[in-house]
Formats: structure tokens, C-alpha cells, sequence
């Protein structure tokens, strides 16, 4: 069985990858028990608490993150190094998540055979 990594690294709100990501995700965790999800650069903004995205008029779908932990969904990960590039720690964050060096992120993400970026 393949392993699957999807790693977002945009900003939540200026387009609908985060969204998009977060739905294949989901659909994907009732086909595989091994996928693991990484939040790298702008991507840890969509782990963001408290975002107010209705002011633009967008969706606030951050929530949605906290169905991981129901779907089964245990290896999350956050690069501690965007974080403290962004002024942010975990206790920002909306969800629990592992936070890994970029060496760490490298090494886990070369375990899965399928890397999907959003």
C-alpha cells in the first residue's frame, strides 16, 4: 500500500488549495491508513486559531482540520521553523500537530511513496 504525504504550504485564504487539500484528505483517509499530513511555510497559517475570513468574504474551513483526529488521521506535522519565521507557536495553532525541524520534515516526508502539495 502506498503511503501518502500532502503537504500544504499556501496561505488559507488566496485560493482554494488549502480547501481542496483538506477535502483529499479526508476522501483519502477511507482508502489508506498511511498518509500523513505536513504544514510547511505559508502552509501553517492554515492551522491558524481565531481567522476571520469572513471580512474577505471567504469560508472559514479551519475547523474542518480538527475532523482529522475523527478520520483516524495521527501523523500531523508542523515546521517549527515556519512557525517562528511567522511570529507563531503551536498554542496558535486550531489542531494539535508535531512540530519538526525542516531536517526532521525532510526525513518523514521521505518515507511516502506519493507527496501531493496544495
Amino acid at each position: 500500500m502506498n503511503k501518502v504525504a500532502f503537504i500544504f504550504h499556501t496561505p488559507p485564504h488566496g485560493s482554494a488549495a488549502g480547501r481542496e487539500g483538506l477535502d483529499a484528505v479526508l476522501a483519502t483517509s477511507a482508502l489508506s491508513e498511511e498518509l500523513a499530513v505536513f504544514f510547511i511555510d505559508d502552509g501553517v497559517y492554515q492551522l491558524r486559531a481565531g481567522q476571520a475570513p469572513a471580512a474577505i468574504k471567504g469560508r472559514d474551513y479551519a475547523p474542518t482540520f480538527g475532523l482529522l483526529e475523527l478520520y483516524d488521521i495521527e501523523r500531523v506535522y508542523v515546521c517549527a521553523d515556519s512557525l517562528a519565521e511567522r511570529g507563531l507557536s503551536l498554542a496558535d495553532l486550531c489542531i494539535e500537530a508535531e512540530a519538526c525541524d525542516a531536517g526532521e520534515l525532510g526525513r518523514r516526508l521521505a518515507g511516502h511513496d506519493v507527496r501531493l502539495t496544495f
